[in-house]
Parts: C-alpha cells; structure tokens; sequence
C-alpha cells in the first residue's frame, strides 16, 4: 500500500505541476528550480557548497512530494549584479533567494514582486540577527572622522547594497558630508582592496564584530568584517585600513522565497513549506556552516517575516537618496 500511496501521489503532483506550467514547471529537469546567491559571494569558492546545497534541497523536496530521493531538480546561481537578483524575480528566473535587505524591499515594495522573507543571518559569537556598514579609510590617509571625507573620492560597493550603500549614504547624509567621486566595486572585498591600495580616500562595506580567540594561552582579537575577506592577499590589512564610524544597525538581510510558484495554492504552499525547512536543516550540517560562512560570514539561520523590515523600509524614504536613480545610472 506504501508504494501505491506514493505512486499515487507522485501522479497528483506531476498533474499539478503539470497544470502550473505545461512545458517547464519549476523543479523540472528543464527548469530546475533557482536558488540565487547575491554576487558578494566569490563563484569559486561557493560553487562545491553551493551544488551541496543543491543536491540537499532536491533530495528533501522530492522526498516530500514523490517519496524517492529525486524528481525535484535544484540548481545555483550567482548574477552579475544586486539589481540583477531583483530582476531575475520579476522574470521567474529565481525562486529562492539570498537578499540584501535594500534588493528584498526594493523587489517587494517597489517592483512588486511576489516575495517573502523567510530566514535571516545569524552573526558573530553572540549569533545576532542585525547587520551594519562601517566607513574605513587608510591608516595613514590623515582621514579620522567622517567629515574629513568631504569632496574626498570614495567607494561603495553597490547601488542596491544596504551596507554598502544605504546606511553609509545616510550616515554621510546626517553628518553632512558630500565626498566627491564615487565609484561602485560590486564586492565588499573589492571595495576593501581599493581603500587599501589607495585607489579611493575611503569607502563602505558591512561590518561585524571581531572574535576573540585564544591563541597559545593568550586572547588575539579575529576580525571578522570586511576586511577579513582579503586577508589572505593583505595579511596586515587590519592594520593599514581602520574603521573611522558604524551605521545604525538593522535587521539582517532576508533570505527570501518567490510566492507564486506554482497556480496550485496548495501546491505553491507544500513546495514552499519543503523548501524552506530543507534549506533550515542544510544550514545546521558541517557542509551547511561552511556554506553561510562563505555567502555572509554567519553562524546560523533565524526565521523571520516580512513585517521586521517596517523600520528599514522607513529607513530608505527618509533617506532621501534616490537609490533607483543610481541603479538606472549603472546600467547606462
């Protein structure tokens, strides 16, 4: 009877599958569906976890639906651009995603596209479920507060970036600070490089509170924010790029999937439901740790819903930057 049940169920689900989209429903071998990564992630170093990331997902979900290890295909990817994650939304080419807190509202509230946070980052040894940006500059740059980068040349990383452009560019704002060039790295480990090899006078990555380690007997602080992704080419880049200020901290950027899956309501919920508790659990797997380390330097998932970004979202009005009018500028 155990085989005919899920025989029978696998049947019901292909139809409603079937009924979604005829030619390629989401989970097909034809279209697998898309788990999207923002593009601060490094492709290379993400591509192994990023397939067993895959594979978890597929074998849960098809277990779910069909009762066997496969029939539910699952594919990464890493697009070019912030924007282009967004964008990928509104087309149905992703249907899980890894946000930054900026792209999810601005996929939601302003593209309106079907979308909800389910999960975020949690950070640090106290595993906290806010993030903020920080201002570095070179050491020796004589720059010591945020006003001394007045008509100075400075680096974000990208327009729809919340630590690397959102609260900096509100910090700048309220101190009254306009820098003069600006120019987007795309990555916070570039933007990271450009302050250190002197390309700009300053610039604005996410920040994160250092770990202590012990090391022979003695504690040695770890740090842990965006410079700690350019060690290993800069080993003293903790010493020739300080932090000069922090933005107010906000809650953590979502991980967030797409509502209209499928035109089966009940479907649409099931796959969503297996979904989401497949990723949850890959994150607690010795695979899963290194895999938020490598995508947000983080220690865990909590869950978490739409309505924690109220105060980011008045946040982004207040702020006065018209954000998409950068975004537009990018693409000319």
């Amino acid at each position: 009877m155990r085989v005919n049940f899920f025989s029978a169920l696998g049947l019901i689900l292909v139809a409603g599958l079937s009924s979604a989209c005829s030619d390629r429903p989401v989970g097909s071998k034809q279209r697998p569906f898309a788990l999207f990564f923002v593009p601060s992630v490094d492709a290379g170093k993400l591509a192994t976890n990023g397939e067993k990331l895959s594979k978890f997902v597929s074998q849960r979900v098809s277990q779910g639906l069909y009762g066997k290890d496969d029939g539910f295909y699952v594919k990464t990817a890493i697009p070019t651009s912030y924007v282009a994650v967004v964008e990928a939304l509104g087309t149905k080419k992703a249907d899980f995603v890894i946000f930054t807190t900026y792209a999810y509202i601005l996929a939601r509230d302003i593209k309106g596209y079907p979308v909800d946070a389910v999960f975020t980052v949690l950070r640090g040894p106290k595993a906290k479920a806010t993030t903020g940006g920080q201002i570095i500059v070179r050491t020796d740059s004589g720059i010591n507060k945020v006003e001394d980068l007045n008509g100075k040349k400075f680096a974000f990383v990208d327009p729809a970036s919340t630590t690397g452009f959102v609260l900096p560019s509100r910090l700048l704002k309220d101190k009254g600070v306009v820098v003069g060039q600006t120019v987007f790295g795309q990555k916070h480990d570039n933007v990271v490089t450009m302050v250190y090899q002197g390309q700009v006078d300053g610039g604005a990555v996410y920040h994160q509170d250092s770990d202590i380690e012990i090391v022979n007997g003695k504690p040695v602080e770890r740090i842990r924010d965006a410079r700690a992704r350019v060690m290993t080419q800069f080993p003293d880049v903790d010493k020739k790029v300080k932090i000069i200020a922090l933005t107010p901290e906000i809650p953590g950027e979502p991980w967030a999937i797409r509502t209209n899956l499928f035109e089966d309501a009940a479907l649409n919920e099931k796959v969503r439901d297996l979904v989401t508790k497949a990723v949850f659990d890959f994150s607690s797997t010795e695979d899963g740790k290194v895999l938020l380390e490598q995508v947000a330097t983080g220690v865990g998932l909590s869950e978490i819903k739409d309505s924690d970004y109220n105060g980011i979202r008045e946040m982004v009005k207040d702020a006065q930057v018209n954000i998409q009018e950068v975004i537009a500028g990018q693409k000319k």
